[in-house]
């Protein structure tokens, strides 16, 4: 099986995106059409948990939120008025039904369930630790270790257990949890990973993105702060902050790529911000040409931005299928290169003669920006400039996104000049690091104290890495012997 979308194999993939609703009628429902606004964060796996008074109810599925929980039989056993939704893209554990979230367990405070966007950076320390102790693990899943903690706590209600094993993670969380006597919603300390609460008649909604909010029809009234729990119990919210005051640092590329350019994130515009990401590419490396041209859709609004400061011409040099499937069999090559075009094709009678420049959000691998320049040559492009709305992604992500081992990074492996030869393009320049953050509001990037995670472009990460600097210690260890 082949994705029939060139454009998105060579992604920087968000984990999931999650969804929870506290006291409305038909709270399953609600979670149904948020998780539909968050597919794209997630497209391998779906699972709603809902509450009545007394039972927990759940339903977890492979595959998209449409097909899954559209059925009348599913979501009318989905009942009670509390209820939370996961969408899954996995970084942590194999794609399988038992790692599909929310995950749940009877403890002893009774029921528990919890829908995790994010990854924990020491969660093979704390699985060892808990399995050698007597736990006994379902998933390979890394949010399967805040059920152990919480259980194993020797606190004893049920909230001081939860916070308690917050303390013990490390790396990036936005939770909702779900109890027999409250939802609580929660960010790590740093804020790397989003959370944003609305409000739709008298219930409280919970998601990744504000665009969720507004499918429901819910009034978007902030997002969740760093570090900080809320809870909702008996229809009253309240806010905890146990893990004091800590300088944010929410993840840059949310604004770059993962979140939808409709949302609203950090109380900025993503839509705005893109664009003014591609007016300052546009600022620092300019060339002459006659065309700006998005890499769809991702690339869209930086290109619009690029063109609006150059005065160069925006047209859609690129046109997209929305009416084929992810996937199909390929028998061959040939077939395999033909079928590529089913989904996005050159506009030919555009691009024939001309001099493009092609605006994308990020290189990653490299594979895609190849086929993507292949396709323009092919269409009769007399020159290929290729401008990217990020720097140049230098460093794998520990926090909650599928990000390929450095060493396959291409821009960890060559310089932008040997960038530039193995896409095969005329040029090729990246937004500078200072330029990403004044399209933020920002002056530049201070080193001493930058306002956002983006390690993956500076290797600068904001938490201890226990796992990986494990791993790297054991893999220096077999090397010297």
């Amino acid at each position: 099986m082949l994705t029939t979308n060139p454009f998105e194999d060579d992604k920087l993939r968000e984990e999931c995106g999650i969804f929870g609703v506290s006291g409305a009628d038909g709270a399953s429902a609600l979670v149904a059409l948020g998780l539909h606004a968050l597919q794209h964060r997630g497209q391998e796996a779906a699972g709603i948990t809902s509450w009545d008074g007394s039972h927990f109810h759940s339903h977890r599925a492979m595959g998209h939120v449409a097909g899954n929980f559209d059925r009348e039989e599913v979501m009318g056993a989905l009942r009670g008025d509390v209820a939370c939704g996961h969408v899954r893209y996995s970084t942590t554990g194999e794609t399988a039904l038992r790692n599909v979230q929310p995950l749940y367990a009877d403890l002893a405070t009774g029921g528990f369930a919890v829908a995790h966007n994010g990854n924990i950076s020491n969660a093979m320390f704390l699985r060892e630790d808990l399995v050698a102790r007597g736990a006994i693990f379902q998933s390979t899943s890394d949010t399967e270790v805040i059920l152990h903690l919480v259980a194993t706590s020797s606190y004893r209600d049920p909230l001081d257990k939860f916070i308690d094993a917050l303390r013990r993670v490390e790396g990036a969380y936005s939770l909702i949890v779900m109890t027999p006597q409250a939802m609580i919603a929660c960010r790590d300390p740093l804020g790397i990973r989003p959370l944003v609460m609305g409000r739709l008649d008298g219930a409280y909604i919970f998601a990744s993105e504000t665009v969720a909010l507004d499918v429901v029809g819910a009034e978007y009234v902030r997002s969740i702060d760093p570090g900080e729990l809320v809870i909702v119990e008996d229809g009253k919210l309240r806010s905890l902050r146990p893990f004091g005051n800590n300088a944010p640092r929410p993840c840059i590329f949310e604004w770059v790529y993962f979140s939808r350019p409709d949302s609203i994130a950090g109380d900025q515009s993503v839509y705005s911000v893109r664009k003014a990401i591609g007016a300052q590419l546009a600022i620092e490396s300019p060339v002459e040409a006659d065309l700006v041209i998005p890499v769809p859709d991702s690339g869209v609004p930086a290109a619009i931005g690029y063109a609006q400061q150059s005065g160069i011409p925006f047209e859609l040099g690129i046109i997209r299928s929305h009416y084929v499937g992810r996937t199909f069999i390929q028998p061959g090559d040939q077939i395999r290169r033909l079928g590529v075009k089913l989904k996005h094709n050159a506009n030919r009678a555009l691009i024939e003669g001309k001099s493009i420049i092609l605006v994308d959000d990020s290189i990653v691998r490299g594979t895609t920006s190849l086929k993507i320049v292949e396709m323009m040559r092919e269409a009769g492009a007399r020159e290929v400039h290729m401008r990217i709305a990020s720097p140049p992604t230098t460093n794998s992500c520990f926090y909650g996104v599928d990000t390929p081992e450095r060493e396959k990074l291409l821009a960890s492996r060559f310089s932008v000049e040997g960038m530039t030869d193995f896409i095969h393009a005329d040029s090729l320049a990246f937004v500078s690091i200072d330029g990403l953050y004044k399209a933020l509001g920002e002056a530049g990037r201070n080193d001493m104290s930058p306002r956002y995670c983006d390690a993956c472009f500076t290797g600068d990460y904001p938490t201890r890495l226990t796992d990986h600097d494990a791993i790297d210690q054991l893999a220096l260890h077999e090397a010297a012997e």
